[in-house]
């Protein structure tokens, strides 16, 4: 039996469960919101052109209108000014969509402290347990914020010093995009970096020091707790949307199940 053989009965008959990770995407799917002097996406519409009427009798569809980074999407490097010369989504290899994951739950911590940071001593300590990260594979950081993806005020939990969501320290960015072999990292937040991070010195650190690196991002993810720490394979499925910097994605999960 060949390997893709063998992958599709093991799908097929459950031994590999195929996990959704995506969030659903409507008008209501919550949105990056940035300070009124700058430029904003658009949520998530559906515009109908026809549903089985005089527009068009036998058939049923919309046109859409939203922006490349909404809902569950995926970042390109040329996202950010420190990837500006490299990759658009639509020249992202194919190959580098697909890849090992690890996956780290801080959720109790981000239960205690909504501000809270991943360290590299953080994954240091996951390390000493499972392994080391997976070259060409992605990080996923579960958080448990999934839980608010319905509730766009508590998605974003802002208040008049901004959004408080957790993320990665400054060194533990820098650290994740010079010195480990992933892809790229997976949040469940609205982007990679925490709510706090525009007051980091660097600001933004997740973006600029991935994007500089060549490395991706996905963001909005579910159901990351039912997820293995190590095992699961992730497929991140973008628009290749050309010149684009990046696209809402389906990102699925194999989990080897007994």
């Amino acid at each position: 039996m060949s390997v893709l053989t063998e992958l599709a009965t093991a799908v097929s008959s459950g031994r590999i469960e195929v996990l959704d990770l995506t969030a659903p995407l409507h008008h209501e799917t919550p949105i990056l919101a940035l300070p009124e002097q700058f430029g904003q996406t658009q949520p998530f519409e559906l515009h109908e052109i026809s549903r089985y009427d005089d527009r068009g009798p036998a058939w049923y569809w919309n046109n859409i209108t939203t922006g490349e980074h909404t809902g569950t999407h995926f970042d390109a490097p040329v996202h950010w000014v420190t990837g500006r010369d490299g990759q658009s989504v639509d020249q992202v290899p194919p190959p580098r969509l697909i890849g090992p994951a690890a996956v780290v739950d801080r959720s109790a911590d981000a239960a205690a402290d909504p501000d809270f940071v991943l360290e590299v001593e953080h994954l240091e300590q996951w390390q000493a347990e499972h392994g080391s990260l997976p070259e060409g594979g992605w990080l996923l950081y579960r958080t448990g914020w999934d839980a608010r993806g319905d509730d766009p005020a508590a998605f974003a939990n802002a208040d008049e010093s901004g959004p408080h969501t957790p993320g990665f320290s400054v060194e533990c960015a820098r650290w994740l995009a010079e010195e480990t072999p992933l892809l790229g990292l997976g949040v469940e937040t609205v982007g990679t970096d925490a709510g706090g991070a525009h007051s980091f010195e660097p600001p933004f650190p997740c973006h600029a020091e991935l994007a500089g690196s060549g490395k991706y991002g996905l963001t909005s993810l579910r159901n990351l707790d039912r997820l293995p720490p190590t095992g699961a394979v992730v497929v991140a499925a973008p628009l290749p949307i050309v010149g684009g910097s990046g696209s809402p994605a389906r990102v699925l999960a194999l989990v080897e199940r007994d």
